[in-house]
């Protein structure tokens, strides 16, 4: 048995950050926080009020502060989750503090409470402070990313046997490692010293990962059960499932390899984003819808709406809505000939419709049907190509777009990806912005892509 004592490091790596480095980031979101509150609120008094602790100024801060770290605290905005997703903690705590303004107001206003506020000073002091909030956490997340590279919580790795190609990668440069190749693991009473020994090593770390054979990971899960830490024992043949989380079928682990990217309130929330947008859309544009419907009738022979199969959510068909651009005889059902520039199948009226995106409109029907939302993937004929190959003969991530509904407007059509797909990379670009959607949707996400896409409805590779 090798000594674990004489075990060499795999490489001299830089530690990354310990529980003392967290807690005084969390430390420093509390006193940001106080910070924010006292310097709004007494910069405010002195520009209104002529006095920084006015009296005024210290009723409101006597309101509203207990009342929004009582909130705030229970989204654990002093927590891990600030390092995973500093713009969800942001966002935590600026809804905090508008509801404890709101609260605030109905204490004072409605139950006829003994303290007086002043809304002179309570407005711009909660607009400042939220805006010193931002700010500040902007400031703390990109110091601990320059501090930690990324990795907030003290992780270690353990190689028993060859390292994985995997190590090799640079961004666990700045991961301590220590190679433990030849101790005695598979006794069913590994001795004291060993223990004691792997314990001093990674006495710094939180989360312990360790890359072994597999006959040898059921014997490191004893040990790290035992370690006080986040044990993992590294699954490289599980790369190709890409599992979400472990979950269990009577006792036995198996791979979750799909989530829904909305749950249920997220679904609701959009869908009632979608019926009021499209909604407003239709009242607005129906000037439009009209004049477009005569001019397409006056303009050639055929109904006014085209109705073409596309593949919707969880690749259910559904019958999308256009205005008919092109002669009759022309028409694509199958979408395997990709519009081209001077298509001879395109009508005048279409020409300037499909340029100026007038034709997507009558989606705005799919979107109340509930076949479709405003802004999502994009929805694809069944013979739409890539070159001369279907799309999802060219990218085996094509079928993974359809876990949401699909939209008159998406991430990849902002960035400039409409039209033919003459080339693999076309599709590949699209793919590559339809999923980065669905795995960061917000509904402020979705007004920024409203918003960008008002700004590319006529676009060179529209025709």
């Amino acid at each position: 048995m090798t000594s674990a004592a004489a075990v060499p490091p795999v490489a001299t790596r830089a530690a990354n950050a310990g529980r003392g480095f967290r807690l005084g980031i969390y430390a420093a979101l509390v006193t940001l926080d106080l910070a924010a509150l006292l310097g709004a609120f007494m910069l405010v008094g002195a520009v209104t009020l002529g006095e920084p602790l006015d009296r005024w100024v210290v009723n409101d801060l006597a309101v509203l502060a207990p009342i929004y770290f009582g909130i705030v605290l229970q989204r654990k905005p002093y927590s891990g989750r600030f390092f995973q997703n500093w713009r969800r903690a942001t966002r935590d705590a600026v809804t905090a503090i508008l509801t404890a303004t709101a609260t605030a107001l109905l204490l004072v206003s409605y139950l006829h409470a003994e303290v007086d506020v002043s809304f002179r000073v309570l407005v711009p002091g909660v607009a400042i402070a939220a805006a010193l909030m931002v700010a500040g956490r902007w400031a703390l997340h990109q110091f601990a990313q320059a501090r930690t590279g990324g990795w907030h919580v003290a992780t270690m790795v353990v190689v028993d046997g060859p390292a994985p190609a995997a190590l090799a990668d640079p961004s666990l440069a700045r991961l301590p490692a220590i190679d433990v190749t030849g101790i005695d693991i598979d006794a069913p009473t590994v001795p004291h010293a060993v223990l004691a020994r792997f314990s001093d090593q990674t006495a710094d770390a939180e989360r312990v990962i360790v890359a072994c054979a597999a006959d040898r990971r059921e014997a490191w899960a004893r040990l790290l059960r035992g370690a006080n830490v986040q044990g993992e024992v590294l699954l490289p043949e599980w790369q190709a499932l890409t599992p979400a989380r472990l979950s269990h079928l009577a006792g036995v682990p198996s791979a979750v390899v799909s989530l829904g990217p909305l749950d249920t309130r997220n679904r609701l929330f959009k869908r009632i984003f979608d019926l009021t947008a499209a909604g407003s859309a239709l009242v607005l544009s129906s000037p439009i819808l009209l004049l477009t419907a005569l001019a397409i009738k006056l303009d050639s022979r055929g109904p006014v709406l085209f109705r073409q199969p596309r593949v919707g959510r969880g690749n259910r068909l559904f019958h999308v809505l256009k205005f008919r651009s092109m002669y009759v005889d022309g028409a694509d059902l199958a979408g395997d000939r990709s519009t081209r520039r001077s298509d001879p199948r395109v009508t005048r009226v279409g020409r300037i419709i499909r340029a100026t995106s007038i034709d997507e409109l009558p989606q705005i029907l799919n979107v109340l049907r509930g076949e479709m939302s405003i802004v999502g993937p994009r929805p694809h004929a069944l013979g739409s190509l890539a070159g001369d190959r279907l799309f999802w003969d060219v990218e085996p991530r094509y079928w993974q777009r359809h876990a949401i509904k699909p939209g008159i407007t998406g991430l990849a059509q902002v960035h400039g990806y409409r039209g033919a797909t003459d080339h693999a990379d076309d599709l590949h670009g699209r793919v590559d912005h339809d999923l980065a959607y669905l795995r960061g949707w917000t509904l402020f996400r979705d007004l920024r892509i409203i918003v960008m896409t008002l700004r590319v409805l006529v676009h060179r590779n529209a025709f």
